[in-house]
């Protein structure tokens, strides 16, 4: 799909066809949105802007190299957009090249950031004047995204505390749960330091309008404190999973300490009763002596009884239990 916002008579107006380029001046032109482009609108974007826009594969690449660099003519630089999922966060890749005042982006997904500055660009069209305001409104934009995003971070990771607290649910789903937190949490950082150095770049460029640095420098510093942010959320995460694995840890020796506790009563008396059991004469009563096989089973269940309270009496003294 293909918007080109331009202007004409004060305004700026839309249109989503190639075809309008003939009647278009590039000077005229201050926004051209691809999302998910067909071959010849990304053919006719190109030849309008007299410069190759960038492919999906060259805007995903990781290297300092191809996330920004300058030409003559052109800006072109690269960074990804985060989207939360169900259950995980996703990156999606943004081509943005800056020929002139003309900004062109290029994308695989609708971006909420994106359809709101195209609500506002034709309502309040004085406060974009060029194509590097409307970047700077697209980061700026994006910047007070990961900041909610950070946000939600925070108040789930207070949840998962209130859980922990309260030793709720607490098993192995829990834990998968914080790991993946933890995974949301690096990739909501990654994204936060790939706009400060993209900003960083774009503040040490010539091309850019000198009008923009004090936005750009505050754009900086609200970087600076998500990245604060998502340290301390992800340490906060650390603690908790090592809480967890405390509590889990404690209720398996608790579950031990009771086997080994029943083990260890039952000792004394199964070597009484391994004893008695044998095929001998009792040595306690003789067999001749009136109900002598009842009164030999109660001493034994006696000693069996004593050596057990001897046990806990023991246990008891040492602190065992």
């Amino acid at each position: 799909m293909l918007s080109i916002f331009y202007r004409e008579n004060g305004k700026i107006l839309l249109s989503q066809s190639e075809n309008d380029f003939t009647s278009i001046a590039l000077k005229d032109v201050v926004w051209i949105d691809l999302v998910q482009p067909s071959g010849d609108e990304k053919r006719a974007v190109e030849a309008f802007l007299g410069t190759e826009i960038q492919s999906r594969a060259q805007a995903e690449e990781i290297e300092s190299s191809s996330r920004y660099f300058e030409t003559d003519d052109a800006i072109f630089a690269n960074t990804n957009f985060l989207t939360p999922g169900p259950d995980e966060y996703m990156m999606q890749a943004v081509s943005f090249t800056i020929v002139d005042d003309t900004l062109t982006t290029l994308r695989e997904v609708p971006l909420r950031s994106f359809t709101d500055l195209q609500r506002r660009l034709r309502v309040n069209p004085k406060q974009y004047p060029s194509g590097f305001s409307v970047f700077a409104s697209i980061l700026d934009q994006r910047v007070d995204l990961d900041a909610d995003m950070i946000e939600l971070l925070s108040k789930e990771i207070s949840q998962y505390a209130r859980r922990i607290n309260e030793q709720e649910d607490i098993n192995e789903e829990l834990i998968i749960d914080i790991s993946q937190m933890q995974e949301n949490t690096m990739m909501v950082r990654e994204n936060v330091v790939d706009k400060q150095r993209l900003i960083s770049n774009l503040m040490r460029s010539t091309k850019v309008p000198r009008s923009l640095e004090t936005r750009l420098n505050v754009l900086l510093q609200d970087i600076g404190s998500l990245l604060n942010h998502t340290n301390f959320c992800f340490e906060r995460l650390e603690y908790l999973q090592d809480t967890l694995m405390g509590l889990i840890n404690l209720d398996q020796n608790k579950i031990m300490k009771i086997f080994t506790m029943v083990s260890v009563f039952l000792m004394p008396p199964t070597l009484i009763v391994g004893f008695y059991g044998m095929n001998v004469r009792l040595p306690i009563i003789a067999a001749d002596q009136p109900n002598a096989v009842f009164w030999n089973w109660v001493i034994i269940v006696g000693i069996m009884i004593l050596s057990c309270l001897l046990i806990w009496i023991i246990f008891k003294k040492k602190k065992f239990l």
